[in-house]
């Protein structure tokens, strides 16, 4: 269901199937005017990777953030199918951008990042009408290097492209721990950028993430995504952001030798940052396809099968990709108020 169908249809939590994603309705709300007040209007370009759901792209644009950034041609499609493509950027290579130039013609504003001639060249066959110029600031992934931005500059302008201004993902500085250090982090990776810039050209300087939003005073525009429903990786460095993702799960073992399993794991839970967190205390000790095991805290009640728990994922994005819809609930986590589909997954 949609939003719509709120006032026809209440659904608690024990109704779910588990494995099933839950949205935290006030944290949701929190985190989303934080991030407005903090960076409001165009200051963000929200990174809809992160939730991969248009219905929470449509809330991010009633706080006022009106453009965004994408991570495939297929969120690129739904977004702009939604009435959302304003202004979309594909923050990543292609080798083949036709299916954008459908997108194009129906009136979306749509720009590619580009780091070689050959990103050019897909672009310019796909009719795609503008770039950004991707820089390696540190990163070992996508981007030119700094003294090849501005002869791909001149070669873009030169097959008929407009060039935006550049881009530069610290992506290896988001997460460090200390503060300080993550200062200096981003620091460095955006004095790279901002040369760049000054070679390039043109109005745009985007770059950033969750977590360097308040750090990062080069970039134009910040492409943070996981702030709206954030994970244990990002909050364990101490961002103003609560948790509002969770993924409900329901116990379907319990052994006397002292843990306990769950119907969650692998295939619903993002772990490239590590094991998730069990809300209210406990131990995970492993997870594996269908499962997770976990010793439950020393001063939790006996759980019992048929019981319900959360987990908290360490990384919000592969977690959310996993699943076909968000469930929101209200304050008391009792009643699921509105169910947004995962519309966005795939390529």
């Amino acid at each position: 269901m949609d939003g719509t169908d709120v006032d026809r249809v209440r659904v608690t939590m024990l109704n779910l199937q588990t494995p099933a994603l839950l949205v935290d309705e006030a944290a949701f709300a929190f985190n989303l005017a934080t991030m407005a007040d903090r960076l409001p209007g165009s200051r963000l370009r929200p990174h809809v990777k992160a939730h991969k759901c248009s219905e929470l792209a449509r809330r991010q644009r009633e706080v006022g953030h009106h453009a965004f950034t994408c991570a495939t041609i297929r969120e690129m499609e739904v977004m702009a199918a939604c009435g959302l493509g304003d202004d979309l950027l594909l923050a990543n290579e292609v080798a083949d951008a036709t299916r954008l130039s459908t997108l194009v013609e129906a009136g979306a504003r749509v720009t590619v990042a580009v780091d070689s001639v050959a990103t050019i060249e897909a672009a310019g066959r796909a009719g795609i009408p503008e770039v950004v110029i991707d820089v390696n600031v540190g990163l070992p992934r996508c981007g030119c290097d700094v003294e090849d931005a501005g002869a791909l500059a001149d070669a873009a302008r030169k097959r008929g492209l407009a060039v935006r201004g550049v881009m530069g993902y610290e992506g290896h500085a988001v997460g460090i721990t200390g503060r300080a250090e993550r200062q200096r982090a981003v620091d460095d990776s955006m004095a790279v950028l901002a040369r760049a810039h000054q070679i390039v050209g043109g109005d745009l300087v985007t770059a950033g993430g969750t977590g360097s939003f308040d750090l990062n005073t080069v970039a134009t525009e910040i492409q943070a995504g996981s702030y709206a429903l954030m994970d244990t990786a990002y909050a364990a460095i101490g961002l103003p952001f609560r948790h509002a993702l969770s993924v409900l799960a329901t116990v379907i073992s319990v052994n006397p030798a002292g843990w306990v399993v769950a119907d969650c794991g692998l295939k619903a839970l993002g772990m490239d940052h590590g094991n998730p967190t069990v809300v209210g205390g406990g131990a995970v000790w492993f997870c594996s396809d269908e499962h997770v095991t976990y010793a439950p805290g020393d001063d939790d009640p006996p759980p019992a099968v048929g019981d319900q728990i959360e987990l908290l994922p360490a990384h919000v994005d592969p977690t959310v990709a996993y699943h076909e819809a968000l469930h929101v609930v209200d304050a008391e986590r009792s009643t699921v108020v509105e169910t947004w589909p995962v519309d966005m997954r795939g390529w």
